[in-house]
């Protein structure tokens, strides 16, 4: 059974037939090509596939795609300005050596930036509270802290 699905991502309306059990992160990846948001577990663990939706940083491996319908759906690649200048957030995790190997990060700086719309004072431990649910294997958290202060800061 397909569906047909409608939303804003990254600004741009997509309209799109798919199978109705196609994930949200699965019609980004595949039907999209836009690949920076990663599938890590796929089972809503890790938070590599964090977007936002509606403004909301959601796992997007545990959301069809058409629950998304008629969604504003903004991934890593949105962030970024027109020009290609990075996000503060992006620019903070770069600068602040957030990442090693970088398969978490887009889902670190997409539950960041929302942070910075709830808290853009958070302390280290709310940091920390916040990223909770973003599982990092290379850095061991000291960094990504750092990196989110500065990008809240920002």
């Amino acid at each position: 059974m397909t569906v047909n699905v409608n939303m804003k991502v990254n600004g741009k309306s997509v309209t799109a037939d798919v199978a109705a059990s196609t994930t949200l992160v699965e019609f980004i990846r595949e039907h999209l090509r836009l690949t920076g948001t990663h599938v890590g577990c796929n089972t809503a663990q890790c938070g590599a596939c964090t977007v936002h939706v509606n403004g909301r940083a959601v796992k997007s491996c545990n959301m069809l795609a058409a629950q998304a319908a008629g969604a504003d759906v903004t991934t890593i690649e949105g962030l970024a300005a027109a020009n290609g200048d990075m996000h503060p957030m992006q620019a903070a995790f770069k600068e602040h050596h957030g990442l090693q190997c970088g398969f978490c990060t887009p889902g670190m700086v997409m539950s960041a930036c929302e942070l910075k719309g709830k808290m853009p004072n958070a302390t280290d431990e709310q940091i920390r509270e916040a990223l909770d649910g973003n599982i990092c294997r290379c850095t061991g958290y000291q960094n990504i802290v750092k990196a989110v202060k500065a990008g809240l800061a920002a």
